[in-house]
């Protein structure tokens, strides 16, 4: 069972390692790419804002590349430099998506608030469900091992896993939100438009392989729970 758990982490990091590079190949390229519009990240996001009739979030250059994100707390969308003071396709694809999580916030989407409410147990479990399991496997050989401890880190791994599939949602919403509006705002036209929905379709998928490999991790640790129950 161990060796499973090696395996499907190999598995998953060589995959999310691909997807990663194939995200940075497609920025990278569709940097390249003008928009019609000649609109910057920062004014792009600004008027998706307005058009929406939110005031009350403010604009942000962070430093890093693809550090771009929404902050509730703080009601700030933080573009990188590339996305803020860029007038491509990359740029305004990005900067609307995270725009989109503004306008999510701004109506109350439901799987949005569900996140939110998910973050501070998920920091928790996140912290500390693999030291754990670990634990849990390892005492298993140890005077008779500790079963108890195993079930608690794997119910502790599974609200992170729940945690990655309900971004799912949360991030193909502000997408689709951020291409309807990019095409209804003339920002991006025809193969404009449709090299942005390729740059933001390779950026969901970082999500859900992570949630895959969070699922696949949690199917190993229930099996080794199971196998050590039979014995």
């Amino acid at each position: 069972m161990t060796f499973g758990i090696i395996a499907v982490s190999l598995v998953f990091m060589v995959l999310g390692m691909a997807v990663q590079y194939r995200l940075k190949s497609k920025f990278k390229a569709y940097s390249q790419v003008p928009t019609s519009s000649g609109l910057s990240g920062k004014e792009i996001a600004e008027k998706m804002l307005r058009d929406n009739g939110i005031y009350d979030v403010q604009v942000v250059s962070v430093q890093g590349f693809l550090s771009d994100h929404y902050d509730p707390t703080k009601k700030t969308v933080n573009l990188s430099p590339d996305v803020y003071q860029g007038r491509t396709v990359a740029a305004a694809a990005v900067a609307a998506h995270e725009c989109g999580h503004a306008v999510q916030h701004a109506t109350a989407y439901s799987m949005l608030m569900l996140r939110s409410r998910l973050v501070p147990v998920t920091q928790i479990s996140t912290s500390l469900s693999q030291w754990v399991i670990i634990a849990g496997i390892g005492m298993y050989g140890f005077g008779g091992g500790n079963q108890t401890l195993l079930l608690v880190g794997i119910v502790l791994f599974a609200v992170s896993t729940l945690f990655s599939l309900v971004t799912l949602p949360v991030e193909f919403d502000a997408s689709a939100r951020a291409l309807k509006w990019l095409d209804t705002a003339n920002i991006t036209r025809t193969t404009e438009h449709e090299k942005a929905k390729d740059a933001l379709k390779w950026a969901a998928s970082t999500y859900v392989v992570a949630a895959l490999a969070s699922i696949a991790m949690l199917v190993q640790y229930i099996l080794i729970y199971q196998s050590r129950s039979r014995d």
